[in-house]
């Protein structure tokens, strides 16, 4: 095998391991995540892992970097082929809540999980995590801004308020629907978005009648 090839078989392997950390870490949490755990859940040993992460807050760090990762490639990027707008907002929230529908990690979402467990625990991976929040935040915002821009929402809405509110919805859909009936809270979730927005916008028709 050339050098390249060994290169690529590492990534193809570092990849594979850190989807399997995100999906551990929603079930048994970030902070218990260790290189044994996770050798054990893959089936390897955990000197190859070591390889790659030469401490257990080196793997904590880079899982959630794979979750940020993920993230954007199943629901943020998918819901930016939406116009601009209302509509891009209300694609971006029903991608979450679909990912949530969908049960892609075991535990719900990796970031309303570790957000909880970390918000009095100080350090680099507590750190970490508040950044990415701080992204996610300021792009929820960038959308109501550009929607308010475009015409499509009244000029006096509390950027921040609205924006705080979408979060809200996906956090508490994805909470409720771990321990009580998912399609309710789901439904609600897509529902109590879509009525805010309606009851908003200048031209309702851009957006659905009713949660699909």
């Amino acid at each position: 095998m050339t050098i390249d090839g060994r290169v690529a078989r590492g990534e193809r392997t570092r990849a594979a391991a850190l989807d399997a950390a995100v999906a551990l870490a929603t079930e048994a949490g970030l902070h218990g995540l260790s290189l044994a755990q996770l050798a054990d859940a893959l089936g390897v040993s955990k000197s190859g892992l070591f390889a790659h992460w030469r401490s257990k807050e080196a793997l904590q760090l880079a899982t959630v970097d794979r979750a940020v990762a993920q993230f954007q490639e199943l629901i943020v990027h998918p819901a930016l082929r939406a116009p601009r707008g209302v509509r891009r907002l209300w694609a971006v929230h029903t991608a979450r809540i679909d990912f949530y529908a969908a049960r892609v990690l075991p535990g719900g979402c990796f970031f309303a999980n570790t957000e909880f467990e970390y918000n009095a625990r100080p350090g680099p991976v507590r750190d970490r995590l508040a950044a990415a929040f701080e992204r996610w935040t300021a792009f929820l915002e960038r959308l109501v801004q550009e929607a308010v821009d475009l015409g499509e929402l009244p000029a006096d809405v509390d950027v921040p308020q609205l924006a705080y509110e979408v979060d809200a919805l996906g956090i508490s859909a994805v909470m409720r629907s771990r321990l009580l009936d998912p399609d309710t809270a789901y439904r609600h979730a897509r529902q109590g978005l879509l009525h805010r927005l309606r009851a908003l916008c200048p031209d309702p028709t851009l957006l659905p009648e009713g949660p699909s």
